[in-house]
């Protein structure tokens, strides 16, 4: 009987960090108080900046990107989002070019992402590569609105999986933050 309660208390209790960790991984860096955002009709995503800068993971990464963000904005019920190929330094964001391509595309809103790859493992041993996908967002006048990031590695505790499962799941972790903030 003994055994069983200890047993039962340790699943508990993995349980409930497991549960709390989902929550740790998103996280909301800045949030401009001051400016209201209208009811969001058209969102613009640019192509993420990928840290490290190897060519040969940009498109998959890209590919695994646009494809969460379409799954997650459908889920959002009945707002429009397109897809800019235009680089833009997610460091340095040129609010100039942010107004004029929102102008020209009749959005509401602009997202300048970043994906940042980072490997886990022990020594010589990678299990995963996880990634943490951060967000800047723009209104159509250039204002900065917010920042959020969404780190797949302590949002989902997880040690293996794919690197675009990965970016699928930050990117609607982050997606999914950025839409709660506007909500609130």
């Amino acid at each position: 009987m003994k055994t069983y309660l200890s047993s039962l208390i340790l699943t508990f209790y993995v349980s409930t960090l497991l549960i709390s960790c989902a929550n740790y991984g998103d996280t909301l860096v800045y949030k401009n108080k001051d400016f209201k955002i209208p009811k969001v009709k058209t969102v613009l995503y640019f192509n993420p900046e990928i840290f490290p800068d190897i060519t040969e993971i940009k498109e998959p990464t890209y590919s695994a990107f646009y494809s969460a963000t379409s799954d997650k904005m459908k889920s959002l019920g009945n707002i429009r989002y397109l897809q800019v190929d235009t680089p833009i330094s997610f460091d340095e964001v040129d609010t100039k070019t942010v107004i004029e391509i929102c102008q020209n595309n009749n959005a509401d809103v602009a997202v300048i992402p970043k994906v940042k790859y980072f490997k886990v493992g022990l020594g010589k041993y990678v299990f995963s590569n996880q990634v943490i996908v951060s967000m800047k967002l723009y209104d159509a006048k250039g204002q900065f609105l917010m920042e959020t990031s969404y780190d797949t590695y302590k949002g989902n505790g997880r040690l293996l999986g794919s690197a675009s499962n990965s970016v699928i799941i930050g990117t609607k972790g982050a997606i999914r933050k950025i839409h709660k903030e506007m909500s609130n």
